[in-house]
């Protein structure tokens, strides 16, 4: 390990769920954000569906299939409604 990290924080729903709002990860390589995301949702059942997950990366929204790489910003939470 070459002790590359990630930054990430967790908003609303998702940090209610994980009982932190952010932590720093290890990331030696770039991951595709899908597969980070699927990892998660691993981690804590509780969040429901990775694919209902939404993200940002450094502050700029991101899809499943962006990559994140060490070094990065990452922010998660769930879709936001309005009425």
């Amino acid at each position: 390990m070459n002790g590359a990290t990630i930054k990430v924080l967790y908003f609303a729903q998702v940090a209610e769920h994980l009982g932190i709002r952010q932590e720093t990860q290890a990331l030696d390589a770039p991951i595709q954000a899908g597969v980070w995301l699927d990892a998660l949702a691993t981690r804590c059942p509780a969040l429901g569906a990775a694919s209902s997950l939404k993200l940002a990366i450094n502050q700029e929204h991101a899809s499943r299939q962006d990559t994140i790489r060490p070094g990065d910003e990452i922010a998660v939470f769930n879709p936001v409604t309005g009425g």
